[in-house]
């Protein structure tokens, strides 16, 4: 998931349509010696995986727009592990459970069951009572209507106006709000789902999507590869699908689906990049969904069909680097897993720095060096206000961390700067070939920190001593901060953008079109960044009528000049930020304005009434941060 980090690049290159279809045989993980596990205790799950663990899941659930629920029933296929175990424990968040039953013999009949009283972040234990340790378990049940990981849209909030819009979001916790489970990463299962909705509207999950599909209302998915529960995903409405090539293509609503495919058409070489680089795409199919603005972050990377923000869709491919960081997932994230939120860098510290090698491999030193910069200049903004046991890539056990917000910048961006040290410091090849070495050996698992730097110690560290000492591992891995030694990078971009800027702000003579016309959306980003805390309002609307900034479709351009402009004191933009803010869901977004806004008594008044506004198309989980911002500031005055 891209949510934090910028996510931007000129895309890949290659054109769409292959020849022939590849054969659409899963590739099962392969066999090999079972993983000395290391103990870790999920603290954001109930569930006890080391006593018995759910090894298939099969779904059977309606989708109901008019009630704004999923309901049906679950059915587990149980690993049991411990001969002494008799009970069985899932995560559940505000689900109304109306049975459970055991399999036994080809018979069903009933199990007592428990679920105990929500705890505001955990939601509600569910324990059910097996003392036969029966192979199979079935939960009916049906979900809020306020579902966490759910969104439920009007015909009005959607680009076609025409139906209503449904999808998840899982990650990190938000699984257990639709399907009862053991939500933790730790617990990998493949799953079967028989989905029904209205007739009119597509429904799509994180499995083997057909293309082809007739919209009937009656659906059926497989996924034979192992997920954990936040890979789970569902969406509904009104999509349509356009290929990219035999094994990648586009679905969004029919107003959006061209623009997305010719954003999105060189997917294709960012797959055969990565392959080349780190081994065999292993979920048959790369496909995206694009959707409507509310989802609350930039990508989700559920496989076979990622989860993409609209915002990223600007006409020029400057922003869809995100395709390259979700696209990654596949094979850092989905394919080897951190086993909690705790290690959340082997996720996103990996992702971030696979799709730099992605950008690098496709548009060269220059363009990733941008990216890295950026990057990191919003890392050392980020990690000077956060609490130094939460600037670690591991977190250390006790470190109370909300699962949401467990993936920080450090996670995305000082995890990649990490992996680049270990790069420079032993070779590109040699590190390419740890790498590709280290995403086969753990595949289709869910890991540590320590697995990881045991692995690496064994195939890396001590294979070429003295490059690098346990010292500077543990201050990295362990230790707050950025280490002295960190690798810094350079970028000639960037220092023509600074020139200009510091000749402008000398001067009031903005720089030669001629300069800012071949600029790109990195280039601008910085320029706007280096402004300072604020400026003159002359200043601003001098820079406003050159640019256009103000009503700008790049929303990496938005969520840094409209702070800009509020510090400043320019209200001309105003109408244009409610108009942003109210037609955008996504966090890294929004969240910036909203957060200048509230430092006045008049600025408040201002976001208060345009959020009253916006909250019915935001995401819970957009709406939940929003309000923690509003309310701490009325709190404050």
């Amino acid at each position: 998931m891209r949510s934090l980090a910028l996510l931007f690049s000129c895309a890949a290159v290659l054109a769409a349509g292959c020849s022939k279809e590849p054969e659409s045989t899963p590739v099962a993980a392969p066999k090999k010696p079972a993983v000395a596990q290391v103990a870790d205790h999920d603290e954001h799950s109930y569930a006890e995986p080391q006593k018995v663990a759910i090894a298939d899941l099969a779904l059977d659930i309606a989708v109901d727009f008019d009630a704004k629920t999923i309901g049906g029933t679950a059915t587990y296929t149980l690993d049991w592990k411990d001969k002494a175990a008799t009970q069985l424990v899932l995560d559940t968040r505000d689900l109304t459970i109306a049975k459970v039953e055991g399999e036994a013999n080809g018979a069903w009949s009933p199990l007592q069951y428990a679920l105990a009283a929500k705890d505001p972040v955990l939601g509600s234990k569910l324990t059910i009572e097996t003392p036969a340790r029966n192979a199979k378990v079935r939960v009916t049940y049906t979900s809020s209507p306020e579902a966490s990981g759910l969104q439920w849209l009007t015909p009005e909030m959607t680009e076609g106006k025409q139906l209503p819009f449904m999808f998840s979001q899982s990650q990190q916790i938000h699984a257990r709000s639709w399907v009862p489970l053991q939500d933790t990463p730790q617990v990998r299962y493949t799953y079967t789902a028989h989905v029904t909705s209205r007739p009119d509207v597509m429904v799509l999950m994180s499995a083997d999507n057909d293309p082809a599909a007739a919209r009937d209302g009656d659906y059926s998915f497989k996924m034979p590869q192992k997920i954990p529960s936040y890979l789970m995903a569902i969406a509904a409405g009104d999509l349509v699908f356009k290929p990219i090539s035999a094994r990648s293509g586009v679905w969004a609503e029919p107003a959006m689906v061209d623009k997305a495919t010719k954003e999105f058409e060189d997917t294709e070489k960012m797959i055969a990049t990565t392959e080349q680089l780190y081994g065999p795409y292993r979920w048959d199919r790369y496909d995206m969904l694009v959707l409507p603005p509310s989802f609350p972050y930039g990508g989700m990377e559920n496989p076979r069909l990622s989860f993409i923000t609209p915002t990223v869709i600007v006409g020029d491919k400057t922003l869809v680097s995100l395709i390259a960081h979700e696209l990654a997932h596949s094979w850092s994230g989905n394919l080897v897993t951190f086993s909690s939120a705790k290690h959340g860098w082997l996720n996103e510290g990996f992702t971030s720095y696979v799709e730099n090698r992605i950008v690098e491999s496709l548009y060269g030193k220059e363009q990733s060096s941008m990216e890295y910069a950026i990057a990191r200049n919003a890392l050392k903004k980020e990690i000077a206000t956060m609490p130094e046991a939460t600037q670690a890539l591991a977190v250390k056990p006790g470190t109370k961390l909300d699962a949401d917000d467990a993936l920080s910048a450090v996670s995305y961006d000082k995890g990649a700067w990490f992996l680049q040290m270990l790069e420079e410091r032993f070779g590109r090849q040699e590190f390419d070939a740890f790498l590709r070495g280290y995403f086969d050996h753990f595949a289709f698992q869910s890991i540590t920190t320590e697995q990881f730097l045991a692995y690496a110690k064994k195939h890396l560290f001590d294979k070429h001593p003295n490059l690098v000492s346990d010292a500077e591992i543990q201050e990295w891995i362990y230790a707050p901060g950025i280490p002295a030694g960190a690798p810094q990078v350079q970028s000639r971009g960037f220092s023509n953008t600074d020139t200009a800027r510091i000749a402008w702000q000398g001067s009031g003579q903005l720089p030669n079109p001629q300069l800012t016309d071949a600029w790109i959306t990195q280039q601008w980003v910085h320029f706007i960044e280096g402004m300072g805390d604020k400026l003159t309002v002359e200043q601003v609307k001098q820079l406003d009528d050159a640019y256009h900034f103000t009503g700008t479709a790049n929303g990496e351009i938005a969520m840094r000049w409209y702070p800009l402009t509020i510090r400043s004191g320019y209200v001309d933009a105003r109408p244009e930020i409610a108009k942003f803010i109210e037609r955008v869901g996504r966090r890294k977004l929004i969240m910036p304005i909203y957060e200048e806004l509230v430092k006045t008594p008049d600025g408040l008044a201002f976001a208060q009434e345009t959020f009253a506004r916006a909250k019915p198309g935001y995401h819970p989980i957009t709406t939940g941060s929003v309000e923690a911002v509003l309310a701490k500031a009325s709190a404050g005055q």
